[in-house]
């Protein structure tokens, strides 16, 4: 079961598509993160979610918020994902030990191997003010991410 709102953010450290180490200590009392899980690059759904965040990339990556997506494919995939699609905010490999932070925030489907579509939105101080949990198939709206955003 996923994590709820009111919940102090699990904290982690992964690598990115590019493989830097990103952790989510480093934004707190900075910005407010917007925690994308998505199954694997590369597949419809995903793939469609993740250039619709691109194509609205003020709204989450600005002086107040950031945005991350993590997935369970490797640091090489998630690179020429990236690169693919033109995604220019951190893709994170949440590879090995495999699903460990998707576990974490309790998203990550044992049976597939992989996380589900749970989104997250963290405040400066690490708390969970909003989360949505979509099953595999079904794409979320950015829309209401925005408004999430725009109550804090």
């Amino acid at each position: 079961m996923a994590i709820e709102a009111g919940t102090k953010a699990p904290e982690f450290e992964l690598k990115d598509n590019h493989g830097r180490t990103v952790s989510l200590a480093e934004f707190r009392g900075e910005k407010n993160v917007v925690l994308l899980f998505y199954p694997f690059a590369f597949t419809g759904v995903c793939t469609g979610e993740l250039c619709a965040l691109r194509d609205e990339l003020p709204k989450f990556v600005n002086d107040d918020t950031q945005l991350l997506a993590v997935s369970n494919d490797s640091v090489p995939t998630l690179r020429v994902f990236g690169e693919q699609e033109g995604l220019e905010y951190p893709l994170l490999s949440d590879f090995w030990p495999h699903g460990d932070v998707s576990r974490q925030y309790g998203v990550f489907d044992e049976e597939k191997g992989c996380a589900v579509r749970g989104t997250f939105i963290i405040d400066k101080e690490g708390v969970v003010r909003w989360t949505v949990v979509n099953g595999l198939p079904d794409a979320r709206d950015l829309n209401d991410y925005v408004k999430a955003l725009e109550s804090l």
